[in-house]
């Protein structure tokens, strides 16, 4: 994103880019109202199983246990599913929640993506509202959506049906809702027609030539350069030719990162992805019935996790990182049954996560961000298709938690004997909507002075209930 492309972007309603920054500099900022956190959300599309992942059940029948086994993790009596073993020796530094739910057994994405918040708006979308659409400093979008597209120059992925397809992801993982599109996320695909979510609408009586604009900066980066200085220009006014010289490029560039870190995020030899696209081996059950929804299957979750962090170290406060699809049906319908699905979307996610985690720890991050993994639904306990294929269940749904300064090194919350619903205090998006947003903003500071951000997200964080055993 060159400083040409940055002018295009923003949705700002006709203000300039120093009265944006200064509208965020007063606004959540002042009293420390927005915490200078932010969170990554790991959004594993298509509803990933509990017993396969966080909840695996033990004493049961063997079509209610994890078909790729069981690992102890560092808690007492815990167990993770068997391609987690990565994950099962961190687990000190994570906390699962296995009583929630988002009680929708359907590919409806909104109810996790917004906790069921009336505007509609995805979680990121709320916290830009909060905090601002740009970080007043690096300029990079405060609500940012990745997909593999960012990582790898050129990937053509296939079409699996709409419910997987990059436009649905645009259109709900980014949205805003009623919350308008200022807020919606930047979804980072790599291509240049993704910055039209943030097109920049220049008041006609300022900018009537922005080629003229460009040539203007132009000139005053050679000013810049000769001088040094800037002479009677304000904080705010410098930090808006500062990002409209230089760009927010680094955050999105991978190639700046030191490439032992890179090797360490690297998940592209875990399985080839091209086995399960058009023309792959995989790609076909018995010469007939297609896999569509592999068609976004990727091996780049590392990456992913990777550019989430340095845009995290950015100043990004919400990052979506989608994985799809996980909607493990079985061999015979338009995806693959658990034990492929695990064995090559469950281990990515295990070793990507693994090494975020080990990293934003090296960096001294861990309080700083907060890793949120679910997905819109579980997966039915029982395994009756075929490849140990299970099917769409609202009942229980998989929720993990990193960092952030939340308490970590526990198990909030009990399910029953089968994995189907919890039998301790539920929790379900609200909950979960809540503890982000407590989580970002300061909530005894906006119960003194609710007025200092807007009713919408005021409202969210003085009358949610978080989910309580985290804080």
């Amino acid at each position: 994103m060159g400083r040409r492309d940055f002018l295009r972007i923003g949705s700002l309603g006709g203000l300039a880019l120093p009265g944006l920054l200064q509208t965020r500099s007063q606004a959540a900022m002042e009293r420390n109202l927005f915490k200078n956190k932010s969170v990554v959300f790991l959004f594993l599309q298509g509803g990933p199983p509990q017993i396969e992942t966080f909840d695996p059940k033990i004493d049961v029948a063997s079509d209610n246990r994890s078909c790729t086994g069981e690992v102890r993790t560092k808690l007492p009596g815990v167990w993770f599913g068997g391609t987690l073993p990565q994950l099962a020796q961190r687990a000190d530094r994570l906390a699962v929640v296995r009583s929630f739910a988002t009680n929708d057994g359907s590919h409806n994405h909104l109810p996790i993506l917004t906790g069921r918040h009336p505007s509609g708006a995805a979680m990121g979308a709320m916290c830009a509202l909060g905090a601002g659409a740009f970080h007043p400093l690096t300029g990079v979008p405060m609500n940012t959506v990745v997909v593999p597209e960012a990582v790898q120059p050129g990937l053509k992925l296939g079409s699996p049906t709409p419910t997987f397809g990059l436009p649905r992801i645009k259109q709900q993982v980014a949205g805003a809702g009623s919350l308008g599109s200022p807020y919606k996320g930047f979804v980072a695909d790599g291509g240049r027609e993704s910055l039209s979510n943030f097109e920049l609408k220049l008041p006609r009586d300022r900018f009537v030539d922005r080629y003229q604009l460009m040539r203007k900066l132009d000139g005053l980066k050679r000013h810049l350069d000769w001088a040094g200085e800037i002479n009677g220009m304000s904080q705010v006014e410098r930090q808006a030719y500062d990002l409209l010289l230089r760009g927010v490029s680094d955050a999105f560039d991978l190639s700046k990162e030191d490439p032992k870190t890179l090797a360490k995020y690297d998940t592209s030899h875990l399985f080839n992805m091209a086995d399960y696209h058009e023309g792959g081996k995989y790609f076909l059950y018995k010469g007939k019935k297609k896999l569509v929804d592999q068609a976004r299957w990727t091996n780049l979750l590392g990456k992913e996790m990777l550019l989430a962090r340095r845009l995290c170290e950015a100043g990004c406060g919400f990052v979506t990182v989608v994985d799809s699809s996980w909607d493990f049906h079985g061999r015979g319908a338009n995806n693959p049954g658990t034990v492929v699905g695990m064995q090559t979307l469950g281990a990515q996610m295990d070793h990507a996560v693994a090494a975020f985690l080990d990293d934003v720890e090296a960096r001294g991050l861990s309080d700083q961000i907060l890793l949120v993994i679910t997905g819109e639904m579980g997966r039915s306990p029982i395994k009756k298709n075929r490849d140990a294929g299970t099917d769409h269940h609202g009942g229980l749904t998989p929720l993990l938690l990193a960092g952030g300064g939340l308490k970590m090194g526990q198990v909030v919350g009990q399910s029953d004997r089968t994995g189907s619903r919890p039998i301790t205090e539920p929790y379900g998006p609200e909950n979960l909507l809540a503890t982000v947003l407590h989580t970002l903003f300061d909530a005894a500071e906006l119960r003194v002075s609710p007025d200092l951000l807007p009713p919408e997200i005021s409202r969210a964080i003085l009358e949610g209930q978080p989910i309580k055993e985290l804080f």
